[in-house]
């Protein structure tokens, strides 16, 4: 039946009617056609419903990359309960805090982590992926016979951001289709007109394959899934990262676009391609797509060099503003920060007054039109981050700072939590990560400020050498020189043996502050 709203299960629906026999997930276990999701995800909405959740009940999926993880989700939404995305590599405490701040009712989850999710919610119901969940499903009516749902049924985003414990952000389903969805076209800015809008898009195209490697967990992949859900395109799953079976898998699978989240999955994809020259054949793969952290020029470059046909994008968003722009990667663009994008429908720079700056000022990267409600439970930051501007318009503004260019581009220049204040001189990290990672023997960086007692603070660079090489303090700066101001050169060179950060490639500050402060006798 055709979707009569932007309800994202109605839209799933909408699709799995159209395109009954065609694969829809494939992962390393299972494949689903979408007439399989749809009847699987039915069932386990008829056991949700028998254990009693609710209309706006919050459920868990606590899981890897894998089809029932997308079960669970088409089921949640299903039902018109919340889902509720839990980051698998959370300690004990951090879980703690999350499964308490998010108003667990219900838990899906990996057998691998069940030991760990008892121990900190020992009361609450758990349905667990195996044989179990199996029999749970055969047990269960495969009837769509559910309540009618709405667009203003709730969609829950937990981020954990580059700082600070995760937040969950608040979006009407009606709304976050069309900011992450692919209701509003990230190239076009045009705007799906109907909710059959989705199913006549995916008639006129021929079906895609998408691979998003991030996990899950992580909102640009979750979109990934879901906006190519919409239109008919089938998705590959795999539950870890791993360069050598990603590209045997886009060899198998002739997978057409890739989903990256920046250098810490480029370059090991890079480098393997590289090794490995004549090992796959790839012709099936016509574009690569990054999102959410930083994607060096020099990483891009490489795949420019590497995959000459293949169409690069850089796309600039987040979980509370959605898609604000993207950019087609190519030779020679260097920026100052992050990509210089083209501003999607409804992004703006604004100033400290929320009006837009003028060209060749810098403010802070904002979006109106279709955004989110509220963080959950936390007024005070919902206060900061969402926004009523002089003009009447609501805004989101996640913390991004930006310029905006004389032809109308927005240039991103780094996020405000992390920035640096070296003797009153502002110093975004991006930049001199950016300058840093085209150093040859520069593998992954990391920049972080750490106390001074002459600047307030200095920049520190934490780097992840290449194999068989040691930089140096001074060829780091001398690199560097030719690319940033002075004053935003590393003042202190650290080196570690691996790079931490997050599921999502998204940079641990936290944790490469804690490094530097140590190799610099300081306490923390």
């Amino acid at each position: 039946m055709p979707a009569t709203t932007y309800n994202l299960a109605d839209l799933f629906e909408a699709a799995a009617d159209e395109w009954p026999d065609r694969d829809y997930i494939v992962d390393e276990r299972a494949r689903r056609t979408f007439a399989e999701m749809d009847r699987r995800a039915n069932q386990l909405a008829h056991h949700l419903l028998a254990q009693g959740i609710k209309p706006g009940d919050h459920v868990g999926i606590y899981a890897l990359n894998r089809v029932e993880w997308v079960e669970a989700l088409w089921a949640i939404f299903k039902i018109r309960a919340v889902w509720v995305n839990i980051n698998y590599r959370y300690v004990e405490d951090e879980l703690a805090y999350l499964f308490d701040n998010a108003d667990l009712t219900y838990l899906i989850v990996e057998p691998e982590y069940v030991d760990r999710a008892r121990s900190v919610a020992p009361q609450l119901p758990m349905l667990v992926i195996g044989d179990d969940y199996e029999k749970t499903l055969s047990s269960n009516s495969d009837a769509r016979d559910f309540a009618p749902r709405s667009d203003d049924d709730i969609y829950l985003l937990f981020t954990g951001g580059t700082t600070g414990m995760p937040k969950g952000v608040v979006w009407r389903h009606g709304d976050v289709v069309m900011a992450l969805g692919g209701g509003i076209d990230i190239m076009s800015g045009e705007k799906v007109s109907s909710p059959e809008g989705f199913v006549e898009k995916g008639r006129t195209g021929f079906p895609l394959v998408s691979y998003p490697l991030p996990p899950l967990m992580h909102g640009a992949s979750q979109w990934s899934v879901m906006a190519q859900s919409f239109v008919g395109n089938k998705v590959i799953l795999r539950g870890k990262f791993d360069p050598a079976d990603v590209w045997s898998t886009v060899e198998n699978e002739k997978a057409n676009l890739i989903m990256i989240t920046g250098d810490a999955m480029a370059r090991p994809l890079l480098d393997y391609v590289a090794a490995n020259t004549d090992k796959h054949e790839l012709s099936s793969l016509f574009a690569v797509s990054s999102s959410a952290v930083l994607f060096s020029q020099s990483c891009k470059e490489q795949f420019i060099d590497l995959f000459p046909n293949v169409v690069i994008t850089d796309a600039v968003g987040s979980s509370e503003g959605g898609a604000n722009g993207i950019t087609m990667v190519g030779k020679g663009m260097q920026s100052k920060g992050g990509p210089t994008i083209k501003a999607g429908r409804d992004s703006v720079v604004l100033g400290d007054d929320l009006l837009p700056v003028k060209p060749g000022e810098m403010g802070r990267l904002a979006r109106a039109g279709n955004i989110p409600l509220r963080y959950h439970k936390d007024p005070e930051k919902t206060a900061a981050t969402f926004v009523t501007a002089p003009d009447g318009r609501r805004y989101a503004i996640p913390g991004d700072f930006a310029r905006l260019e004389e032809d109308g581009t927005i240039t991103l220049i780094g996020r405000g939590s992390v920035c640096i204040n070296s003797g009153g001189e502002k110093i975004f990290p991006e930049e001199v990560e950016n300058a840093l990672k085209a150093h040859p023997e520069v593998f992954d960086a990391v920049v972080v400020g750490i106390p001074d007692d002459r600047w307030g603070e200095r920049v520190a660079a934490v780097v992840q050498a290449r194999p068989g090489t040691s930089p140096t303090l001074e060829s780091v700066q001398e690199h560097c020189r030719a690319h940033v101001a002075g004053y935003k050169v590393p003042r202190q060179l650290t080196l570690v043996d691996q790079m931490v950060r997050s599921p999502a490639g998204k940079s641990d500050y936290r944790w490469a502050k804690q490094q530097a402060m140590t190799d610099a006798g300081i306490a923390g």
